[in-house]
């Protein structure tokens, strides 16, 4: 399998160079050359594989032979090691739980892939890669730990000061070892422009910086697996299924959208967005025109340039029209975010987190445009994370999980930075 640059197409690398890599010389983000659909059999019978046998399957013509079959193997059976469970909320209407991790993140899943591909490469040589990532939350963590004492790699993760939640920080700040925690005095588009900036830095050259945001497609294509899972779970219904993601750097959505090019029946996928709205106004108007980032209860998503969407584009060609057949954007206030969570909990029984109440929003109006189908929306993190704005919507207290108890009690170890050139002095060390 190669890999071409999205803005240099006839630039093409393996799929170790991408993943090494990160991001093309010429700072564009990695696309698959080519994208072979699975046999319709295949989707027939999902329900009678198991969740590692979906995952290989969905995965491996994006390896091609650079990773043996059996160590592939053993890479998925190490990143998808916990439940993927599907609830029922409504008579239409599930959620898909991907906070069953080890930080209680969906990027889990992508974190721990790429951490062991990145190792699998490492495994012969002495070469030093230093891993260089931004979050606007959840990213940092779930890299920090999968990354945790990986042989020859640093771990350098930007984050906005003051706009991550407390146990999210923790998650990142707490670890030590080769993982290092820089505090951005801005948003996470500084974080993200820091970083790209960095990847484009002579200076840095003998620092073999990659990335572990999605922009990095072992990041990325692993998401693919909720969708796949989500389906297995979903066909027995015997109705069509519109996905609901909510979105902010629109990796997750994007990784959906590769997993219906792969032949997986989804209906249609809502982008869910908070007050970020660039891609809401995108498909309203085909103008493209991200705004400053707005500080809202769903950090995660406060993104205002999506890196992944010019990958969704490229996977329809940039035909608006063709896009639209497959594809709704809608966003939601902060004030419409904190009554779904009342109104989820208070009328069906079930405590969501800000950025799934924002895709439980999507799901509902996108079930209003294609009635007779069933919807689940992603809760992409567990309520814990976002305990402040979660206990102070609903008046009730969350229990505390374990992987939340084990970091309560650590030391946060920052540096905080205003500038490029800090970074480039801490990386240049």
């Amino acid at each position: 399998m190669k890999y071409y640059s999205l803005n240099t197409k006839n630039h093409t690398v393996s799929f170790r160079e991408a993943v090494i890599n990160g991001l093309a010389p010429d700072s564009g983000l990695y696309f698959p050359e080519t994208i072979t659909p699975l046999p319709s059999s295949f989707f027939d019978t999902i329900e009678t594989l198991d969740k590692e046998e979906v995952a290989f399957h969905a995965i491996r013509q994006f390896i091609g032979d650079e990773i043996p079959e059996t160590e592939l193997k053993k890479i998925i059976m190490e990143t998808i090691s916990f439940d993927f469970p599907i609830i029922p909320i409504e008579e239409t209407v599930f959620a898909l739980e991907l906070y069953h991790g080890p930080t209680m993140a969906f990027k889990d899943v992508g974190a721990r892939f790429m951490s062991r591909c990145l190792g699998y490469f490492n495994r012969a040589n002495e070469q030093k890669n230093t891993v260089l990532v931004a979050t606007s939350g959840d990213t940092g963590g779930a890299v920090a730990n999968g990354f945790l004492d990986v042989k020859n790699i640093e771990v350098v993760i930007l984050y906005p000061a003051g706009k991550v939640s407390h146990f999210q920080e923790l998650q990142l700040t707490t670890l030590g070892g080769n993982i290092k925690a820089i505090e951005v005095n801005g948003s996470f588009d500084d974080c993200q422009a820091m970083v790209k900036k960095a990847f484009l830095d002579t200076n840095l050259k003998e620092k073999y910086l990659t990335s572990a945001n999605s922009i990095n497609i072992a990041r990325w294509l692993p998401q693919m697996f909720y969708f796949f899972f989500a389906y297995r779970e979903l066909k027995k219904h015997g109705k069509p299924i519109i996905v609901s993601c909510p979105s902010g750097n629109f990796g997750n959505i994007c990784a959906g959208i590769m997993a219906k090019r792969l032949g997986l029946p989804i209906a249609h996928f809502v982008a869910a967005t908070n007050a970020n709205d660039t891609v809401p106004r995108f498909m309203e108007s085909g103008n493209y025109a991200p705004k400053p980032t707005i500080a809202t209860l769903s950090n995660a998503m406060d993104v205002s340039d999506p890196s992944n969407f010019i990958r969704i584009q490229e996977l329809y060609n940039n035909d608006l029209k063709l896009f639209e057949n497959d594809f709704s954007a809608f966003c939601f206030t902060d004030e419409e975010t904190e009554i779904a969570l009342q109104n989820i909990y208070n009328q069906l029984n079930y405590i969501a987190e800000p950025h799934g109440a924002i895709g439980y929003l999507g799901l509902k109006k996108g079930l209003k445009k294609h009635p007779g189908s069933i919807g689940v929306f992603l809760e992409t993190a567990h309520p814990i994370k976002f305990s402040e704005i979660v206990t102070s919507a609903l008046h009730i207290e969350l229990p505390v999980p374990e992987q939340i108890q084990k970091i309560l009690d650590k030391k946060k170890t920052s540096i905080k930075i205003d500038t490029y050139e800090e970074l480039q002095n801490i990386l240049l060390g």
